[in-house]
């Protein structure tokens, strides 16, 4: 059970035996469902007058015991994704140039955001430069997703896509409590979104060594394939504009 927690197949066990109900969980995978799963097994303790042991497999961090820490990470997040991606649309830029704009960009905010986090907060732990790329990705799909809308369909495409990452991504990201806790399907709809991916995709190289990040891995790298192939697509129509002009 514990190998299956450290992997994030499941967020906790509960064993009933004649010395008592034993409670194995993972505060760092979620601090909402390591909460629910206590007051369940504490419940059958009681029930059956038996005494009740909970051992936490994978703490989350002493200063961040609620997980508000990681959770608070996914606003300014696609904040600053918008505002790469907005930026990047600014006249005299081809698609190259765009795209160079968001990568820079995303770099600058996922180095920051770590320092933040797992330097001065010490809120995280992992890898320091494993969580770095992990930010970026996250900061950077939003960013390549809003300056494709934009480069495709001017101030409207930047408010689609900002809106989308704000009034779904956010909300729907599961950060503060745990996907599998909200309706369904919205939780599944917010695992692919970028904030929903980030967060979960942080959680695992934070405190899990990587398990479980195969998923939003992939999910950031196509929010990045859709973003670059919509600024192919405007500069490929800005350039049949050009030389239709001509």
């Amino acid at each position: 059970m514990e190998e299956a927690i450290r992997d994030r197949d499941i967020y906790g066990a509960i064993a009933i035996g004649p010395e008592g109900t034993q409670l194995l969980t993972a505060t760092a995978a979620s601090p909402a469902v390591a909460q629910l799963l206590a007051e369940l097994a504490r419940g059958i303790g009681q029930a059956q007058d038996s005494p009740v042991e909970i051992r936490d497999v994978v703490v989350t961090d002493p200063d961040d015991a609620r997980g508000t820490g990681l959770a608070v990470t996914v606003l300014p997040m696609i904040i600053l994704g918008i505002a790469i991606g907005a930026i990047s649309t600014l006249p005299a830029r081809d698609s190259g140039g765009r795209l160079g704009v968001v990568a820079v960009g995303a770099v600058i905010a996922g180095l920051t955001g770590v320092v933040l986090l797992q330097v001065w907060l010490g809120i995280i732990g992992g890898d320091w430069w494993v969580n770095a790329a992990v930010l970026t990705l996250a900061v950077g799909a939003v960013g390549a997703t809003v300056a494709g809308l934009g480069a495709l369909f001017g101030e409207a495409g930047i408010g689609l896509g900002a809106l989308t990452v704000i009034l779904l991504g956010n909300p729907l990201s599961g950060a503060a409590s745990a996907p599998e806790l909200l309706s369904q399907p919205w939780g599944t709809i917010g695992q692919a979104l970028p904030p929903g991916a980030g967060a979960t995709l942080l959680r695992s190289t934070a405190f899990f060594d990587g398990a479980g990040a195969a998923g939003p891995l992939w999910t950031l790298l196509g929010w990045w394939l859709f973003g670059g192939g919509l600024l192919v697509v405007a500069g490929l129509r800005a350039r049949r504009t050009t030389a239709l002009a001509a």
